[in-house]
């Protein structure tokens, strides 16, 4: 007969430095950004792009990334909070029932993505004038890398969590920090960690595609493969997840996860398989700014 065996995740909140403190999610999101600047900086290189135009995409990106993923949040699974604590949504505080200092926290990869179309839109066409796809293709290596770092976040957090885990499992994760909404403290599947996993897996194809193939040269291509991938994971593994927050898209057994997610797998089959009609010549992609 198989034991029941599970690891216990009880981790501190963060880094203690006297009065303040470091939260793991929050280095996530920081060593995210800190990373993907790197990598952004040596594809400019390597694409023999002025690193003048760096500075504004990072900038760009973090706006999106925040904000759209702050609003997808609420939107998708808190709306109530836009009536009962307003500047919760746009600040990283808690007015009620007292004022507290949050953090941003509550964050929406669908918002995200949706915000980061339409920034990087407005720098392709007004900053550094490429064709958009060019620039997704090559945002999308970074992002898949950033995914995995802020679901590592999530697991540092206890939330996102699972649901509980069969006895057999050799999965099973107990978290002893979770959140009340999650009910019992019972040992759970460590979903954050699967998810982390195959965004990691992601990026590590992504890039390989990029630096030996000529698959940057079909703009568009690996944005492609990089929603249908990237959508694909979150829809998966979204069977495992418990709810989270108020789930007010479902339809057929799909949480509203996984519906958001099939839009967004869709037009990266799109996308993909019209690149071919995006192709440029090596020449034309190096030509110096």
């Amino acid at each position: 007969m198989l034991t029941f065996l599970y690891t216990t995740w009880d981790p501190s909140t963060g880094i203690h430095l006297g009065p303040i403190t470091l939260h793991y999610y929050s280095l996530m999101f920081i060593l995210a950004f800190g990373l993907g600047y790197v990598i952004i900086s040596k594809i400019f290189k390597i694409d023999n792009v002025n690193q003048k135009y760096l500075e504004p995409l990072f900038t760009w990106t973090l706006v999106g990334t925040i904000l759209g993923a702050r609003l997808g949040h609420v939107i998708f699974y808190q709306p109530e909070l836009f009536k009962e604590d307003f500047w919760s949504v746009f600040l990283p505080i808690r007015t009620k029932p007292q004022l507290e200092f949050t953090g941003f926290s509550g964050l929406a990869s669908h918002g995200a993505t949706i915000a980061l179309i339409f920034t990087t839109l407005y720098y392709s066409y007004k900053i550094i004038k490429k064709n958009p796809f060019w620039v997704y293709d090559r945002i999308g290596i970074v992002v898949a890398l950033g995914g995995a770092f802020v679901r590592i976040g999530n697991f540092f957090n206890s939330e996102i969590i699972g649901k509980p885990a069969p006895e057999h499992s050799p999965f099973a994760v107990l978290f002893p920090q979770q959140s009340s909404e999650y009910g019992a403290i019972v040992a759970r599947y460590p979903t954050q960690l699967f998810e982390a996993s195959g965004y990691f897996l992601l990026f590590v194809l992504l890039w390989i595609l990029y630096l030996y193939t000529n698959k940057k040269y079909q703009q568009g291509w690996l944005f492609g493969l990089f929603f249908i991938v990237l959508w694909a994971v979150r829809f998966f593994v979204e069977f495992l997840k418990e709810p989270q927050g108020n789930e007010f898209i479902t339809m057929g057994g799909l949480n509203t996860g996984q519906i958001l997610s099939i839009p967004f797998m869709l037009a990266g089959f799109v996308i993909l398989f019209t690149a071919k009609n995006r192709t440029i010549t090596e020449e034309e992609n190096e030509k110096p700014e």
